[in-house]
């Protein structure tokens, strides 16, 4: 059976520019507008096999640039330490207003 992992949409976000138009497409039909491999192969005109494989490829892309660069990770990583922050400072009421204003601006930044 051919399971989505969701974390391709997740990675699709960061790398998709770098992938050829055609994959990014297959990509983003399978996982944004979550049609099926049917539906994406009458769309294109091509088998169900061959979108199969599309998104092999192209899910195989994705992971081997998060493999190097960590883009995604860091990404994630940052978000939960800024919400940690804010949850931090929403615990001490005596912090400078410049201090809270700088923790929701990153905050904000990696939303």
């Amino acid at each position: 059976m051919f399971e989505k992992d969701l974390k391709i949409g997740f990675l699709l976000d960061f790398y998709g520019d770098v992938l050829s138009e055609r994959k990014r497409t297959v990509l983003d039909y399978y996982y944004n507008d979550d049609l099926s491999l049917s539906e994406i192969a009458e769309e294109l005109g091509v088998s169900r096999q061959a979108v199969r494989e599309l998104i092999g490829k192209a899910s195989d892309e994705l992971r081997f640039l998060e493999d190097k660069l960590g883009l995604a990770a860091r990404f994630e990583q940052t978000q939960k330490c800024a919400q940690h922050l804010l949850s931090l400072l929403d615990e001490e009421k005596t912090v400078g207003s410049e201090v809270r204003q700088a923790a929701e601006e990153l905050a904000q930044a990696v939303r």
